[in-house]
């Protein structure tokens, strides 16, 4: 899951779309570059989204090298895959 794009189940930004950047036990820190930035990213539980079957491997590539990872970087790629909230 992790570097992944999932979808919103539930919350007030259900419906939207967002890559996840971190999980620790039950939970997911999510960011769409707009509303959760990178440098705030959106604390989730796992059972309130779903994953998505996309990857951005480029972003995941960053996360793994502890590269900077920038809003741009995620708006692009939520972007490419018709996310509404961009």
């Amino acid at each position: 899951m992790f570097g992944s794009i999932v979808l919103s189940l539930a919350g007030r930004d259900k419906g939207n779309y967002f890559i996840v950047t971190e999980i620790k036990d039950n939970f997911a820190y999510i960011v769409d570059g707009k509303i959760h930035k990178v440098e705030n990213p959106k604390l989730k539980k796992l059972k309130h989204m779903a994953e998505q079957d996309f990857k951005v491997e480029d972003l995941i590539n960053k996360i793994k090298n502890k590269s900077k990872i920038t809003n741009q970087d995620v708006k692009r790629a939520l972007k490419k895959l018709g996310g509404t909230n961009v």
